[in-house]
């Protein structure tokens, strides 16, 4: 009895269980959200406002540092940060 209790328990394991663990991982992930046309629309809008916010940074940097040749910018320049967004997965 005991040497099949040592043998039906990891087949039971093996063919039973682990489907069972892998489909029930697959249904959760199928029924998580995903982002919806309106949410990747709000995020370049996003997009857009930062990048011209950036650009105003700029700008106001610019202007300061004409006037006071001590001042130091608190970044490098944008082109230097660069990320491309336009890769989603």
């Amino acid at each position: 009895m005991d040497d099949f209790i040592s043998i039906a328990v990891p087949i039971v394991t093996l063919f039973i269980g682990l489907p069972w663990l892998i489909l029930h991982y697959i249904t959760r992930w199928k029924q998580a959200p995903t982002l919806t046309g309106e949410d990747e629309k709000l995020l370049d809008e996003m997009h857009f406002t930062a990048r011209r916010l950036e650009e105003r940074l700029q700008t106001i940097e610019r202007i300061v540092a004409a006037d006071n040749p001590d001042f130091r910018p608190s970044a490098p320049d944008a082109a230097d940060r660069e990320i491309d967004f336009s890769r989603r997965n």
